[in-house]
């Protein structure tokens, strides 16, 4: 009888967050009640912001964030094209033109030099995601004035120097969906340390009992996710600590095949929300032989922006796209699952 398929992601659920749903909903107050302002300030400790405000997706995270910010028609946002879509979703939202940029190639971060280069008078945000877990460069894109908007989907718990990633930027934001560092279902939030903005953001998030009638929507997210979310944070340093763990399994077993483990700077911590590999050649036949060996890797960005718009000039994001494997890496994996992957890596990369 064949192993069960091993899926790129998979989330670290228990009996505790069965336990801590099931009590709200046996609470009775299942809306925006106490469970969110506790959720709220787990994360504004985890990130080292004063203050959250929890939403119902990251996608509405990054909108509320430009929002607070004043963003909209006549004004540009910088985002990297290698991410994913939502980026460019919220600047579109607000009626702002997003202005991608190309990425650097070792940290699949934005590349400072490229955002420098887009940089007008129009600009008004700068959108920073710390992609697959490693920290990006926040203190040289803060160096324009230009307000950064810190991206932690998925770099949630790591440090810089001892500073918290999201604890730098002008506001940052999370999400919770299922595949993320830690999980709410779905779910995100805005955080920050400017009380006048973190106020924007709040009345943004809903419109019920306002003194005034201002365009708003409802964003907000529910007791229930966030009971589940305030368990996962409680779990969050051994959830980074078994992907680390993971990661240094991977590390060996890549460089046996020939290849290069993510690179990490020197001072930096990566959290490994993806473990990411540069082939030689194009990434398909690879992802062919993953799936008939019964293991679930992936593109880890599905299709950068400018390929949806037919642009060029982003030579580094092409090549990323071209050739970056993403294998399976979270704390639910087991140690067999790990030893499969371990195993099955020399002929997943032959070739």
């Amino acid at each position: 009888m064949s192993e069960p398929f091993i899926p790129h992601s998979r989330p670290a659920l228990g009996e505790a967050e069965a336990k801590a749903v099931a009590e709200v909903v046996r609470g009775g107050w299942i809306a925006q009640g106490r469970q969110v302002a506790a959720f709220e300030q787990a994360m504004a400790k985890v990130t080292g912001q004063a203050q959250g405000a929890a939403v119902s997706s990251g996608t509405a995270a990054l909108y509320l964030a430009l929002m607070a910010l004043g963003i909209g028609a006549g004004d540009e946002v910088v985002i990297p094209s290698y991410v994913c879509t939502a980026l460019w979703h919220a600047v579109r939202l607000t009626g702002a033109t997003p202005v991608l940029v190309d990425i650097e190639p070792a940290t699949y971060d934005p590349s400072p030099q490229a955002v420098t280069r887009v940089l007008t008078r129009h600009t008004k945000a700068v959108i920073v995601p710390h992609m697959f877990g490693l920290p990006a460069d926040i203190e040289t894109l803060k160096s324009h004035g230009v307000p950064v908007i810190e991206d932690c989907a998925q770099t949630l718990g790591v440090t810089v120097r001892g500073t918290s990633v999201g604890g730098t930027g002008k506001l940052a934001i999370c999400s919770f969906y299922a595949t993320k560092l830690l999980t709410a279902g779905e779910g995100g939030m805005v955080l920050g340390r400017d009380e006048s903005l973190m106020s924007r953001v709040q009345t943004l998030r809903q419109y019920d009992e306002e003194d005034a009638l201002v365009c708003a929507f409802n964003y907000k997210m529910t007791d229930m996710q966030a009971a589940l979310g305030l368990c996962q944070v409680a779990r969050l340093e051994d959830f980074l600590a078994r992907r680390r763990t993971i990661a240094a399994r991977y590390h060996e077993a890549v460089r046996q095949a020939g290849l290069t483990p993510p690179w990490v700077p020197a001072g930096l911590e990566h959290g490994y929300f993806r473990y990411v590999v540069r082939l030689p050649k194009p990434v398909d036949p690879a992802l062919d032989r993953a799936s008939t060996l019964g293991i679930g890797c992936r593109r880890p960005v599905f299709r950068p922006i400018h390929r949806y718009l037919d642009l060029s000039g982003f030579p580094e994001t092409d090549a990323a796209w071209e050739r970056a494997l993403s294998i399976p890496l979270y704390p639910a994996l087991t140690d067999h699952e790990v030893d499969r992957i371990v195993g099955a890596l020399p002929a997943i990369v032959a070739g």
